[in-house]
């Protein structure tokens, strides 16, 4: 009787081998020669698509991957100032900020949206956007620098991968496997254009963002100078959400600051930083 079973599994094995060699040998035929790397391609994507995602465990190169995807997804939605003078400047106040952030073993893209509203956000795999409006509204280097820190702040703390997972479980889409890619890209974006970040993640966004003010040189009233600019304006931009307030964060941040560190001026020129803006705009 074993000897029976083992020779049915023996040919249901050579069976498969013969149907899969049949296969691949029918579709080489159909494709010809120069579409082979183009079937392969397809499979690849095929397979991506239906790629189950675990985010709690989820590595760099994956989060770049899935950054990559939002990204392109983002850029769908919003428009990019092609400019690359001012994009080279916001990079370079990015990449300096980075250096401090205690996550700068991945790569950073900073991009400026054409937009006169005063946002700025963040998503997955280090991408960060600045509108225009940001920029303009700013006093002077120091306060554009601390919004960048906050921005980066979000994706050092992982903020959008963890916003992303909570809201696959509330949404029940969530299994013991993980996520599908494609909705995690679909969350992702939808996160950065439309949703408030938590009273947490912004309080810890505004404390790295500060950090990185400090170690990197900048002014660190930077910061708060910004928030309580436009807390005084008659009308808060997106990013300063209500989940907290916009003036409690003020107020932390500048208890925040060391004594030692408040007569710190780099980046205060505002009329350095105007004649810039003026040079861009």
């Amino acid at each position: 009787m074993l000897a029976r079973v083992a020779s049915l599994r023996q040919w249901l094995q050579r069976w498969w081998l013969y149907a899969s060699l049949s296969f691949l040998t029918i579709g080489i035929v159909i494709l010809g020669q120069p579409q082979l790397v183009r079937a392969a391609e397809w499979w690849q994507i095929l397979i991506q698509g239906a790629q189950i995602i675990q985010l709690s465990n989820i590595s760099d190169s994956q989060e770049a991957s899935l950054g990559a995807e939002t990204n392109r997804a983002i850029l769908r939605q919003v428009r990019l100032l092609e400019n690359p003078a001012v994009t080279g400047y916001v990079d370079r106040i990015g990449q300096r900020l980075v250096r401090n952030s205690g996550r700068s073993n991945i790569r950073y893209t900073f991009q400026v949206v054409e937009d006169n509203a005063i946002n700025a956000f963040a998503t997955m795999g280090g991408y960060v956007y600045i509108n225009t409006g940001t920029m303009k509204a700013a006093d002077n280097e120091a306060q554009l620098a601390g919004v960048i820190g906050h921005e980066i702040g979000h994706i050092a703390g992982k903020h959008s991968l963890q916003r992303v997972r909570q809201s696959a479980i509330a949404q029940g889409i969530s299994t013991v496997a993980g996520v599908e890619r494609d909705r995690i890209v679909q969350m992702g974006v939808q996160l950065a254009l439309t949703l408030p970040n938590s009273r947490q993640d912004e309080f810890d966004a505004d404390r790295r963002g500060l950090s990185m003010l400090l170690q990197t040189g900048y002014a660190p009233n930077g910061l708060p100078d910004f928030m309580k600019k436009l807390v005084t304006s008659n009308s808060a931009p997106a990013f300063l959400s209500s989940h907290p307030a916009a003036s409690e964060r003020v107020t932390k941040l500048q208890t925040m600051i060391p004594a030692t560190y408040r007569n710190r001026t780099e980046g205060l020129n505002a009329s350095a930083y105007k004649q810039t803006l003026r040079n861009f705009f």
